[in-house]
């Protein structure tokens, strides 16, 4: 298990001000770990298999992923499968955190291997608490090195 400082995010976000959001109130928590952001699945998908843009670079060796559902080129259910499904990337904790408050969503996400599903507030004040709260819980959560 490594140290959560030395736990890199990813956060798979489209919405500019939302992944904003994300990255200053986790800041505000006192998460100092370095985030790296994808705007799409496909991105995402490129930097966890080293595809892509990201050929000529190895992710990060230990790694958390706040995933988002809705996002565009490949939804955020086809990446938690695709993650779940392969030996390289089915220990990486993901973290669906979405506007999707559907059970047939959580049910989904669950099945599939997610770790916690948080759905994400609408208003902006308890986005902001709620994403703060979160980086309380990723301070002191642990997680597996790459394998």
């Amino acid at each position: 298990m490594n140290e959560v400082s030395d736990v890199t995010i990813l956060v798979v976000e489209d919405d500019p001000g939302h992944s904003r959001l994300i990255e200053k109130n986790l800041r505000r928590a006192n998460i100092k770990n370095t985030i790296i952001k994808a705007r799409n699945g496909k991105q995402a998908l490129d930097y966890l298999f080293e595809e892509g843009e990201y050929q000529s670079q190895q992710r990060a060796s230990s790694l958390l992923v706040l995933l988002d559902l809705n996002l565009p080129v490949i939804n955020g259910i086809n990446v938690l499968k695709r993650m779940k499904e392969n030996d390289v990337t089915k220990r990486i904790p993901v973290i669906i955190l979405t506007t999707s408050d559907d059970n047939r969503d959580i049910t989904k996400c669950y099945e599939l291997g997610c770790n916690v599903y948080v759905t994400k507030p609408v208003d902006y004040g308890q986005f902001s608490a709620a994403i703060q709260k979160l980086g309380l819980f990723l301070s002191v959560a642990s997680v597996p090195e790459r394998s």
